[in-house]
């Protein structure tokens, strides 16, 4: 795995997450959007990862930079992901953005909920 930072929401979000993400928003010409998780209700196992750009900014949101791209976790979610790591793959296997959460106690075949 790539070197990590950990945020004050205990989201650690790593060097490949981030420079990804920073790609995504250069291409786009926006820098007035963050990376945010949450946690919403629904999937199979009960529990669905949301993980978007947004140009939101809520009450209680917990903030953090990474190579100028802010992650945003908001007050509700927050205690489902203390300790998630957020990644960016790009193997033959796998392309894309993961997150791997110590806080799941289960989660679905698909892999798109958790409990």
């Amino acid at each position: 795995m790539t070197d990590t930072t950990v945020s004050a929401s205990g989201v650690t979000l790593t060097e490949a997450a981030a420079a990804k993400a920073a790609a995504l928003l250069a291409a786009e010409g926006r820098d007035d959007l963050a990376l945010r998780i949450a946690v919403q209700p629904g999937g199979c196992s009960g529990l669905r990862y949301e993980l978007s750009f947004d140009d939101r900014h809520l009450e209680g949101d917990l903030v953090d930079s990474y190579q100028g791209v802010s992650l945003v976790v908001d007050r509700m979610s927050a205690p489902y992901l203390g300790g998630a790591t957020i990644d960016f793959l790009d193997t033959i296997e796998a392309q894309g953005f993961t997150i791997d959460n110590p806080n799941a106690g289960s989660s679905c075949a698909c892999g798109d909920s958790f409990h």
